[in-house]
């Protein structure tokens, strides 16, 4: 498979995946097992390379921050108040969970302001008369992160570690483009599509990945859009409005020939 990165307008840094698998251990920032998201993090980080996606310095820098906090703590009771009696800067562990609440405050302003937008797009001033209007427009459906993706496709991915342990060997048939081209006319034949629909098919761990890589250029270039019912849940993938827009108009079917009658030609009389 060629090397194929994928960059995406907007930034998901490393602190929007510890958000990401904070929400996902359903508990407090504040008593949050830094030790245990620092496992899933580096786990999170090698996906990525694995999926070509391209992982920014700053996912790095955040790593070894994790990394150094997990091997303090897996130090023994002595030996950490040793070492922090040593120093005097603060607890790198407090300092991340300050950034981490400072950050998830912005996120939840910037959020709810989004939401204000939409509502306010949907109310029209009162019109002279009795006209009213309903507005068309669907209520938005809930936000699909970056990081909600690579979990559904690792999940896919678990599918294949049992058969690459026998050592079967799958050819790439599909290159990106390709794959690009398929879903394209799949999404556009049906309304909605499972994530996990895209993957049925597959036959290995390769053709997941350039498949995966197909449906984020699809994202990226606005002709599918992804959705959850509820957070951690199937993810939905449905073709974009502005790409229905776009379409062309089927061209119409070329009109049945008329049949013309033919001339009557008698016999002359004898």
């Amino acid at each position: 498979m060629a090397e194929y990165k994928v960059q995406f307008e907007v930034f998901e840094g490393p602190l929007d995946l510890l958000l990401y698998l904070v929400k996902k251990e359903e508990v407090d920032i504040y008593q949050v097992n830094l030790t245990k998201i620092a496992t899933q993090f580096i786990e999170y980080i090698e996906l990525m390379r694995e999926l070509d996606l391209e992982v920014a310095g700053e996912f790095l820098v955040m790593a070894s921050t994790l990394m150094y906090i997990k091997s303090r703590e897996l130090l023994p009771a002595d030996q950490q108040v040793q070492a922090e009696g040593e120093e005097d800067e603060e607890d790198p562990r407090w300092e991340l969970i300050r950034q981490l609440v400072e950050y998830k405050k912005f996120k939840d302003a910037a959020t709810h302001l989004q939401q204000r937008e939409a509502e306010q797009e949907n109310i029209f001033p009162r019109l002279p008369g009795r006209l009213e209007f309903e507005s068309t427009t669907p209520p938005p459906r809930p936000e699909v992160s970056l990081f909600d993706l690579i979990n559904a496709v690792s999940n896919v991915l678990k599918r294949f570690q049992q058969r690459e342990g026998a050592r079967d060997i799958f050819e790439d048939k599909w290159t990106v483009s390709e794959k690009i081209e398929l879903l394209g006319r799949t999404i556009a034949e049906r309304p909605a599509l499972k994530f996990s629909e895209l993957f049925e098919q597959t036959t290995s761990r390769s053709e997941v990945v350039v498949t995966f890589l197909a449906l984020l250029e699809l994202i990226r270039l606005k002709q599918v859009v992804v959705s959850q019912p509820a957070p951690f849940s199937e993810i939905e993938i449905r073709r974009a409005p502005s790409a229905i827009a776009a379409s062309p108009a089927p061209a119409p079917e070329p009109a049945a020939p008329v049949a013309r009658s033919q001339p009557v030609i008698h016999p002359p009389h004898a």
